[in-house]
């Protein structure tokens, strides 16, 4: 079932999300739901926070990455078969250089800014079936991941721009959090006026 997206402004979104064990209500359910709403929004990733549910779980295919050809090669491999699901994730340790790609969320339509992110992350979780896993993440992979580790942080990437920016989009963020923006997914706006 495809589930609407919480939009920017929803207090959800700023939630950290608490750790669930294998007998959370429905849970099976609710990852083939995330999966089938993350694909209708031709997403890559989705975290239950962005659909009502302050909980650490996500779900990331970041294969389509792998057809760009502005990628690197090693880059492209990394991503052809990149999706998981990630229960009770923690980031363990992040290394490398910060660099800079151009990011966007399910949850903030419209904007695409430049997000400075590590370019390495050693990760701990869950896999759906409760096994523990450790797995390290390079370059866009571990992008992908952080970006969908801080919404279950209650962080959004907006909260990584520098202050000029965030004022410059302000007026956008607050006409999204009221419902006037275009989507093509179906979306939960906290400050719509109800008609």
């Amino acid at each position: 079932m495809i589930l609407p997206i919480v939009a920017y402004g929803d207090p959800v979104l700023r939630k950290v999300g608490k750790d669930i064990d294998a007998e959370y209500s429905e849970l099976e359910k609710l990852i083939s739901n995330m999966w089938e709403t993350m694909e209708n929004a031709h997403g890559v990733g989705l975290a239950a926070p962005q659909i009502g549910r302050a909980i650490r779980l996500f779900v990331i295919d970041a294969s389509p990455f792998a057809e760009d050809e502005e990628l690197s090669e090693e880059d492209r491999t990394a991503l052809k078969d990149f999706r998981h699901v990630f229960i009770n994730a923690k980031i363990i340790e992040e290394t490398g250089d910060e660099w800079a790609f151009s990011e966007g969320c399910l949850s903030i339509p419209d904007i695409r800014e430049d997000v400075f992110r590590k370019e390495t992350v050693k990760i701990e979780y869950l896999n759906e079936s409760f096994e523990k896993q450790t797995m390290e993440l390079k370059g866009l992979a571990a992008r992908v991941f952080q970006h969908e580790y801080d919404h279950i942080e209650g962080v959004l990437f907006t909260d990584k721009l520098s202050s000029l920016k965030k004022r410059l989009l302000k007026k956008k963020l607050e006409n999204i959090s009221k419902g006037k923006v275009n989507s093509e997914y179906r979306m939960r706006f906290p400050n719509a006026k109800r008609k």
